[in-house]
C-alpha cells in the first residue's frame, strides 16, 4: 500500500512533466491501495486555490475522496514529538517529516518525486518505480 505525496498529486494537477507518469501510476493502482494525508490535501486546496483553480480543487476532492474512495490519514496531536524527531533525526522540513510518520505509522510506501525521502528507513518510490515492480 501507498502514501501518496504532495508533489505526485500536483504533477497531475497542474499537468507538470510526468503528470502522464502519475496518469499510468494512478491508473495501474487500486484507489484502496492508496492513501494520502490530511496534510497533502490541505496543502494541495492551498495551492490550487492561490492558483485560482477552485474548480479543480472540488473535481480533485470528488475524485480521491468520493469516487476512488481513496483513504485520508492523519498523524495525532500526540505524535508530533514524533514529527519533530525525524526533522532533527534526518534533517528534513515538516512535511516531509509529517508524511514520513504518516507512512510509518501505517505501513506504507511512501510515493513521491522528492529525494529527501531516499535518506530514510522507508521505502520511496517514484510512479514509475511502482508500476515496475507491478510489472514483474
Amino acid at each position: 500500500m501507498y502514501l501518496v505525496d504532495t508533489n505526485i498529486w500536483l504533477e497531475r494537477l497542474l499537468g507538470q512533466e510526468h503528470s502522464d507518469d502519475v496518469g499510468h501510476f494512478l491508473d495501474a493502482v487500486n484507489s484502496n491501495q492508496l492513501f494520502i494525508t490530511d496534510f497533502s490535501f490541505h496543502s494541495i486546496c492551498i495551492i490550487l486555490a492561490r492558483l485560482n483553480r477552485l474548480p479543480a480543487l472540488i473535481e480533485f476532492a470528488e475524485d480521491i475522496f468520493v469516487n476512488a474512495a481513496i483513504g485520508m490519514l492523519t498523524v495525532p496531536p500526540s505524535d508530533v514529538r514524533l514529527v519533530v524527531d525525524v526533522m532533527y533525526g534526518f534533517k528534513l522540513d515538516f512535511d516531509d517529516a509529517y508524511q514520513y510518520v504518516a507512512a510509518e505509522g501505517h505501513d506504507l510506501i511512501i510515493v513521491s518525486f522528492d529525494s529527501d525521502f531516499d535518506k530514510l528507513r522507508t521505502r520511496k518510490l517514484t510512479p514509475q518505480e511502482v508500476i515496475a515492480t507491478l510489472e514483474r
